[in-house]
Parts: structure tokens; C-alpha cells; sequence
């Protein structure tokens, strides 16, 4: 039996869990099970693994993908780029490589990136020229790295002075008219709080914009339904959450080493 798993902490529900659960059994995988590891600190991996010798692969998330770049033997560009891993794929170490937990290797990817990109092309129009990336945190990683990819100038926008970032309080109709794609990387909005939405003036908002949510739950965020209003074409994270998903279980079983 093969063991994949989410490490995080806390990890009060996941849709990782349900999609492998139901894609497993939905394409009758027999030899695979995913499991949550809600681990209260980073320091707790060496001992999860060499307590679970099954497994194969892990996600990342909140609050680990930057700590957990010291445990790895190996880290792909994308995610050195992005200074964060949320995918980590587990297997014999080289050899004449030590491994740095239990003679394994342990190598580090970045699958956010891949969804994040795949689900945002198909909606990109030529006006969308210039982002407002609300949120500086470890999702917003992978959402600078793709619009540098695809030559899309940006903002971030924060609740704090940080320098070369706007402020929520500092933004005007102006600065959303200017911004024709909006990303909100905050979780603000999320369920069980969908009464909430990041403070800019959606006034803005035209027809022309495009707003895209990380978050999926829910399914329309008052952030987008705002937009919405304002006619602009709105996306959330779903999508990303399934592509960055498939993308881990594609690595996962990938036979190659890297380098």
C-alpha cells in the first residue's frame, strides 16, 4: 500500500483528502490511501516519516511551505523561485546520497504554480495588462511568480507598510481602473466568514476586469460577487485547487530522478 498525506496545522477539513478519497476510488486505485498529518510544528516531519516507511508523497500547506525547504534534498526551479514548496515527493535516496531523514530523498515542488497558471490563461485579455495582488503571504508566492512568467505587471497590496507594496487604505476607484486583474490571495471571505471581502474601492470595477479568488469555499465570495456586479468576469479557486492536485499525483508517480 502506498501512503500519500497533507502536512499542516490545523488541518480542520481539507480538500485534499476528499479529492484523492474520491479519486482513488473513482478510478479504482486499490493500492493508494491519503491521510491528513496535522503536525503542531515542522520539526515533527523526520519523526512522521520514519514513523509511516508507506509513504510516498506529501502536500503542503499553511503554515509550512517556506520551513519545510530545510528538510529537502532537492528543489525544483519553480519552487525556488517561489521560496515555497506545497508538494513533496518521497523516495530512496541516490546513491551515495546520505538523505537528510532516514536515507530518503526527499524532493521539493511547487504545483500552485501549475494550477494557478493553467486556470488563469484561458480568461487573460489583452487589457489585462497590469494585477493587484491583494495579499503578501505564501499563496500570493505562486500568483507573483506566474504573472512575472507571463509578463504581467503588478501591485501587492497589504494591510501594512511594506515597502514597494500599495495599502488597502491607501487604494482609489483610480488604482482599480488602472489594475484591469485583481487577485485576492487573502483568506478573507472564506467560509464560515462570507460576510467579509478585502477592502478596495470595487466602485472601480468595470466590465474589463478580471477577479480571481484563491479561495473555493465558498463558491462565489462576496469578493467576487462585488465584481460581478461590476460586470467583470470573476474565477475561483477550484479550478486551481484540482489542476495543482492532478499536477502532485502526476510527480508523485513519476519513475525519474532528478538530478
Amino acid at each position: 500500500m502506498k501512503h500519500y498525506g497533507l502536512i499542516g496545522y490545523p488541518l480542520s477539513h481539507s480538500f485534499s483528502k476528499k479529492y484523492f478519497g474520491n479519486k482513488f476510488e473513482e478510478e479504482k486505485i486499490s493500492d493508494a490511501e491519503y491521510h491528513l498529518f496535522p503536525i503542531e510544528q515542522i520539526t515533527d516531519l523526520p519523526a512522521l516519516i520514519n514513523n509511516n516507511p508507506g509513504l510516498c508523497g506529501l502536500n503542503v500547506t499553511i503554515p509550512y511551505k517556506l520551513p519545510v525547504l530545510q528538510y529537502l534534498d532537492w528543489v525544483e526551479e519553480n519552487a525556488k523561485t517561489a521560496g515555497a514548496v506545497n508538494c513533496i515527493r518521497i523516495s530512496p535516496a541516490h546513491p551515495g546520497e546520505a538523505g537528510k531523514i532516514n536515507g530518503l530523498r526527499l524532493e521539493g515542488f511547487n504545483t500552485d504554480i501549475y494550477g494557478f497558471e493553467m486556470s488563469l490563461k484561458p480568461l487573460l485579455k489583452g487589457q489585462h495588462k497590469q494585477a493587484l495582488v491583494l495579499g503578501d503571504g505564501g499563496a500570493a508566492k505562486a500568483v507573483k511568480c506566474v504573472l512575472q512568467k507571463l509578463g504581467i505587471t503588478f501591485k501587492v497590496v497589504t494591510r501594512k507598510a511594506i515597502p514597494g507594496n500599495l495599502l488597502f487604505s491607501d487604494l482609489t476607484p483610480a488604482d482599480i481602473e488602472q489594475h484591469k486583474l485583481i487577485i485576492n490571495t487573502t483568506p478573507v471571505g472564506t467560509s464560515p466568514n462570507i460576510d467579509e471581502c478585502p477592502p478596495i474601492p470595487y466602485t472601480g470595477i468595470s466590465r474589463d476586469h478580471l477577479l480571481y479568488d484563491l479561495i473555493y469555499n465558498p463558491e462565489k465570495t462576496l469578493f467576487l460577487k462585488k465584481g460581478e456586479e461590476q460586470g467583470a468576469v470573476i474565477k475561483n479557486g477550484y479550478e486551481m485547487l484540482v489542476l495543482q492536485a492532478e499536477r502532485s499525483w502526476e510527480i508523485w508517480n513519476q519513475q525519474e530522478k532528478n538530478q
